[in-house]
């Protein structure tokens, strides 16, 4: 009688104190029931007492019950001591659920100290396993910014924040099928650990960019400085939304509500600001490739039915960009320079008297279904085609990468990377803003010895890179110029051995290689410290689908090879394309509507590792066998690692195709390719007859090998 009237006085105080909010709803009573959720403070147990509509046992671990606030919640529920690591512990909680009353478990053993999930023990995960139980994920979120969490004090804090549980639908977990005890418990973990980070994403918010980043500067500070760039000024949050705002107003004057807006501008903060400020005003930031040719932006701005660029005089000037836009038609091009000078008095006033102070209510938000920012393919399939991303695509993504990376606000990023990429764009723009990470814009990753400078300068901590960019870096960088990095990750072109080799054995780090493309916003898959397999590109993402069809001529290998079609929130709303201007065509595969057919065959393994076989359009059909360009070039760099390689094929009359190697090794001979391909097990077919010596290869501006250039030339050589 006395603990359920001090349930009752205690619920009503979390209630009004931090307007405890409750989503989703509780199965129906079951057997054997076990709660697992997220640890983020001293408050999480008293919160699940409170509020979830169960009298259940907690699983406490003996290091907490050593404190006294514990000790005294504990008192008003029923509980049992363990040790999460101990076997013979686990059996007591075996017993528990066994005998019909529901358990609650923290499967990380320990309050988080990072503010992301961290690892999560084996044992409740067996123990789900061992006895059958229905797991009921629920996600606390809040917690972690009261003063009872472990956040140290950089992370912000508030003494009665917002606290939300979000009641997941329950999930199993079966007995993994492996030899020995050890492997069933580590497999059993390894499906726990996917089901926390499924938790942790399903509970992300529905909203918009502007809407996000207004979130996140309330939870961070709105004083909290983040994006800094060539002008070695910092911008705080709320220097950011006045900069959004004021930018989407001015341009909004010039354009149509829904409209495509081209921007041609670089990795600058005014850039990033653009980009939440026209989707807070109705606008679609239409982001422009200003490496491509002519030709190419063209293209792209005819897809679009783009009629309006954002540009500015100086980035025109220095990158040398004044003849491409002349060269484009239809196109009015706008300043940030005039736009600035035809700020008015009663703009100035409006932005510092009601945008400033209330920024929601001086946006247009919309939708999370709406468009929010047109990106453009590289073309070398063909003409550019636009890739529209809506808000929920993107948020999504971004929600998908912080269940498995454990971003914070002590991290800061070397974004290199274009904007107009969406690798640049989602990992390393939006991605640090809206989680509360510094970010360092710098407008070119071809400038190979101040990047490395730069990470030491600025003590920056991730650095995203393509292949290429990352062994240039490497190669010129001092010893110690990396030694702050925690995080370095590759994506958009496969990982060299050799760079990979180089990071480790020069700075000793481990690069992360993930994999994605611009119509996923763009992550698919990534390697983490919590899972990583070397020569994958690490496990497909939370939420997102996967399935593999097979491909005529390749060997399916019992299903788990063939090529990768995917679904899941963060897929593209749609192309639009040059032949069709302005026309949305909706994501659709051999599979069905809402399927993107990547294009890549790969293999998936038995605990949802991902390899790259290569990309169908670079497989070459040789005396009737299929042979992967990368299957070449791997040959390649295992005869001479120290150079670069790129392979084509070009028509024969005799086989079919043959097969043509671009190096930069003008010394390489075939008898030391047939070499390797021997000592590697790889077909002779795959021994390209054909060597062009070359001094570079030629590269997009994403840092990706033109493989279109490539191609006419292998036909020419």
């Amino acid at each position: 009688m006395l603990r359920s009237l001090a349930k009752f006085v205690l619920r009503a105080v979390a209630r009004v104190l931090f307007r405890v909010r409750v989503e989703g709803c509780m199965p129906a009573p079951q057997d054997r029931l076990l709660v697992i959720a997220n640890h983020e403070s001293l408050l999480d147990g008293l919160l699940l007492g409170l509020f979830l509509p169960l009298d259940p046992v907690f699983v406490v671990h003996t290091t907490v019950i050593r404190n006294p606030f514990y000790r005294l919640v504990l008192m008003l529920v029923d509980h049992l001591t363990v040790d999460p690591t101990s076997p013979m512990a686990m059996k007591r909680v075996v017993r528990l659920l066994e005998s019909g009353r529901p358990v609650v478990i923290f499967p990380e053993g320990r309050i988080t100290t990072t503010g992301s999930l961290m690892k999560t023990y084996d044992g409740p995960a067996f123990v789900a396993a061992r006895t059958g139980a229905t797991l009921l994920p629920v996600r606390i979120d809040g917690a972690a910014r009261t003063y009872f969490s472990r956040l140290d004090g950089r992370y912000p804090r508030r003494l009665l924040p917002q606290i939300s549980l979000y009641i997941q639908p329950t999930t199993r977990i079966e007995m993994p099928a492996a030899p020995t005890a050890r492997e069933r418990r580590r497999k059993a973990g390894e499906a726990m650990r996917r089901i926390m980070q499924e938790m942790i994403f399903a509970s992300r918010p529905r909203q918009t960019l502007f809407e996000a980043l207004l979130d996140t500067a309330a939870i961070q500070g709105r004083s909290r400085r983040l994006v800094e760039d060539l002008k070695r000024q910092e911008y705080s949050y709320a220097e950011l939304v006045r900069m959004a705002l004021a930018l989407g107003r001015l341009v909004e004057r010039e354009t149509a509500p829904d409209e495509n807006v081209g921007v041609l501008l670089p990795n600058l903060a005014p850039t990033l600001a653009l980009v939440f400020g026209l989707s807070a005003r109705r606008r679609v930031p239409a982001m422009l490739n200003y490496t491509a040719g002519v030709e190419g932006m063209q293209a792209a701005c005819d897809a679009a039915r783009i009629r309006t660029v954002i540009t500015s005089r100086a980035f025109v000037e220095q990158a040398k960009l004044g003849d491409k836009l002349a060269a484009l038609h239809d196109l009015r091009v706008l300043y940030l320079e005039d736009l600035r000078a035809n700020m008015k008095l009663a703009d100035k006033l409006w932005l510092l008297l009601w945008a400033a102070h209330f920024p929601r209510a001086a946006s247009h938000i919309g939708d999370a279904e709406d468009p929010a920012v047109v990106l453009f393919t590289s073309g070398s399939e063909g003409k550019p085609k636009g890739v529209v991303l809506s808000h929920r695509a993107l948020l999504a993504n971004i929600a998908q990468i912080r269940a498995v990376v454990d971003f914070s606000v002590d991290d800061k990023v070397l974004n290199a990377l274009p904007l107009f990429h969406s690798f640049g764009l989602t990992a390393g723009g939006l991605l640090p803003v809206l989680c509360g990470a510094r970010v360092f814009l710098y407008p070119s990753p071809l400038h190979y010895r101040v990047i490395p400078e730069l990470a030491y300068d600025r003590a920056c901590t991730v650095l995203l890179g393509t292949s290429t960019f990352l062994g240039n870096y490497a190669r010129h960088a001092h010893p110690y110029d990396f030694h702050r990095l925690r995080y370095v990750i590759a994506g958009a072109e496969k990982l060299a051995e050799l760079v990979r080799e180089q990071w480790f054995d020069k700075f000793g780090i481990r690069i992360f290689e993930g994999y994605g493309a611009t119509e996923t916003a763009p992550v698919i898959a990534v390697n983490t410290p919590m899972a990583f397999r070397r020569g994958t590109v690490g496990q497909v993402l939370p939420g997102l689908h996967a399935r593999l069809v097979p491909v005529p001529g390749i060997d399916a290998d019992g299903g788990r090879r063939g090529m990768l079609h995917v679904s899941g929130p963060n897929l593209m709303s749609g192309y639009l394309k040059a032949d069709a201007p302005g026309v949305l065509q909706a994501p659709a595969s051999e599979i069905g509507e809402g399927w993107y057919d990547t294009g890549d065959v790969v293999e998936i393994d038995d605990e949802g590792f991902v390899r790259i076989v290569g990309r169908v359009k670079r497989f070459a059909k040789i005396a009737g066998e299929m042979v992967s360009l990368e299957v070449v070039e791997k040959i390649a760099a295992t005869a001479s690692p120290a150079a670069q390689h790129a392979a084509s094929s070009r028509p024969d009359e005799g086989k079919g195709e043959a097969l043509v190697l671009f190096t930069t090794d003008r010394a390489l001979t075939r008898e030391a390719l047939a070499a390797a391909a021997r000592a590697s097990g790889a077909s002779e077919l795959a021994v390209p007859r054909i060597l062009v010596g070359v001094e570079t290869l030629p590269l997009l501006g994403t840092g990706k090998i033109d493989h279109v250039i490539l191609k006419q030339r292998a036909e020419a050589a």
